[in-house]
């Protein structure tokens, strides 16, 4: 578990060459830990859907790669409560921060621009209710001085195009729906419905009861999130634009 000398410790680290190696940190009790994973891999572990020994690039833990600082035994009981480096580093990649390589945040970025103007050329027209191009779509998004950002694509939405009015003449094709969750669930979807919300009231036997607007084209994607939680147990009625 621990590196018996400190030569040793970049060759152990870069033993995995044909794979993306970062470092996965977590602060406990004031102190840092780290540990060598493959990004790919980490990156499904944080989301609960990975497998550790394929994730971890070599099982052993410091307060600091670069420096090899080595974590002591006692240190690593009092922060994890065991020895087991497997199970640390997947407390570590959980709890904690797995760094992004410059190559893939450039890819996120690239693939959340899309999303977002596959969400425009689907839902908005002009004023006369035509769709507009992704030609000018993207003009335009360079006429408004828009930087796109970090947030999710639904979150960006509404900021784009209150941006893209000054520039175009676009609308949205929205959706207004009222939907119920069981209070069990409330606290699991509540960031979902975060992003659509007009209202919310709180029932007497613990549901949440909202009124959301959401663009036609993200309808699917909406339920299939709520449906992945609830397992179908959400009740919604779709209201006329009045209600």
């Amino acid at each position: 578990m621990f590196i018996p000398h400190h030569n040793n410790v970049y060759k152990t680290l870069s033993s995995k060459t044909n794979m993306a190696n970062v470092t996965a940190r977590v602060k406990i009790k004031g102190k840092n830990y780290e540990v060598d994973v493959d990004l790919d891999e980490a990156l499904k572990v944080k989301s609960g859907k990975g497998n550790i020994m394929s994730a971890v690039a070599s099982p052993q833990i410091f307060h600091d790669i670069r420096k090899a600082t080595r974590v002591s035994k006692a240190d690593l009981l009092d922060a994890f409560g065991t020895e087991d480096a497997y199970e640390i580093a997947k407390q570590i990649i959980t709890k904690g921060e797995v760094q992004k390589t410059q190559e893939f945040r450039d890819e996120q970025r690239e693939l959340k621009i899309k999303q977002i103007m596959a969400l425009l050329l689907k839902n908005c027209s002009d004023q006369n209710g035509r769709p507009y191009t992704e030609d000018r779509l993207k003009r335009a998004i360079d006429e408004a001085h828009y930087a796109f950002d970090n947030r999710t694509a639904e979150q960006q939405m509404p900021v784009l195009l209150e941006k893209l009015k000054s520039v175009i003449p676009i609308k949205i094709d929205l959706k207004k729906i009222k939907i119920t969750i069981p209070a069990r669930f409330t606290g699991q979807v509540y960031g979902i419905l975060n992003d659509f919300k007009e209202s919310e009231e709180w029932l007497s036997n613990g549901d949440l009861q909202v009124i959301i607007n959401i663009p036609v084209g993200m309808q699917l994607d909406f339920y299939d999130k709520l449906n992945s939680v609830t397992h179908g147990a959400i009740q919604s009625q779709e209201l006329s634009k009045a209600e």
